[in-house]
């Protein structure tokens, strides 16, 4: 992404040295990212990923996806003690 950082972006560059999961299908690079910074600065930003792309030789359009995650089990039973013993409820790691 050295496009973007000499076109003075340098949020977006930093942003998108933080990107682990991407997928490219469909003529789009799909971004997924659970970081809601991230996430703003990306979307703020797919008009000049898009170029820096292009600027590659890559014609792919952007498609950003906030990765949402479900609880586990163990959250679910986290949530059902707190919930009975309130703030007596401690988990030591």
């Amino acid at each position: 992404m050295l496009f973007l950082k000499e076109h003075h972006h340098v949020a977006l560059h930093v942003a998108c040295g933080d990107i682990t999961d991407v997928e490219i299908a469909g003529g789009k690079l799909i971004i997924t990212t659970p970081d809601k910074t991230v996430l703003s600065l990306l979307e703020d930003g797919k008009r000049e990923i898009e170029r820096a792309l292009s600027w590659q030789g890559a014609e792919l359009s952007v498609e950003i996806v906030q990765k949402v995650f479900s609880p586990t089990a163990a959250d679910e039973d986290k949530a059902a003690l707190q919930k009975m013993f309130g703030k007596k409820f401690k988990i030591i790691d």
